[in-house]
């Protein structure tokens, strides 16, 4: 990017959601959807890379290990710190902080390393700027950490309304029933005897 950059509004409320509500779930929503519209793109792996880091703190602080380490793995493994320089971050400080969270969190065995809630360093001050009035503009401060967070915000996912969930799922079984139906029927009318004796009619077994 040359001259002033600009960032799309979600890419902004998710940093202002990442620092100020620490609200990972929602992280993830917001920028999923960010992604869904930037696949092929240039910064594809850059959304990706987000999202999974939100996930991934989603899990830690709930002290899904194995989750969270699964979830970092692929973060450091696939992220491009030449990107997300692009995208006003600093890559190569974002990548070895991500590697130095998966090193805590693997000392600490099964049972886990006590969390912390990493930052993103943002290396843009215009960035960093626009996040931190996001963040304000919707209620909250920034920088804000983990254990001054509502319960119902760490455990998201169980209470989270899922009746769009439900009833998409609904509707795809009803159409699969149908495919399945149609098929069938399908398959009836094209072994129906056609040679007039009648549809279905069984012949003789003819032996010699």
């Amino acid at each position: 990017m040359d001259g002033m950059r600009t960032y799309p509004g979600a890419y902004v409320k998710y940093l202002a959601v990442f620092h100020g509500a620490r609200d990972f779930f929602e992280c993830h929503e917001i920028m999923e959807e960010h992604w869904k519209t930037r696949r092929g793109t240039r910064h594809e792996s850059c959304w990706l890379a987000l999202i999974r880091i939100a996930v991934a703190c989603y899990h830690a602080r709930r002290g899904n290990w194995p989750g969270a380490r699964k979830m970092m793995e692929k973060v450091i493994a696939d992220m491009k710190p030449e990107l997300l320089d692009e995208l006003g971050l600093d890559g190569r400080r974002l990548a070895e902080r991500m590697r130095e969270t998966m090193r805590r969190w693997m000392s600490g065995g099964e049972g886990g390393a006590a969390y912390e809630d990493p930052d993103l360093p943002i290396a843009d001050p215009a960035l960093l700027a626009a996040a931190v009035q996001c963040c304000r503009q919707l209620g909250w401060e920034w920088g804000t950490r983990s254990e001054h967070v509502r319960p119902d915000v760490v455990h998201r996912h169980l209470t989270r309304d899922r009746t769009a969930v439900i009833r998409a799922r609904s509707d795809a079984l009803i159409r699969k029933r149908e495919e399945r139906k149609l098929r069938a029927q399908s398959s009836e009318g094209h072994g129906a005897n056609t040679d007039g004796t009648g549809a279905g009619q069984v012949k003789p077994d003819v032996k010699n």
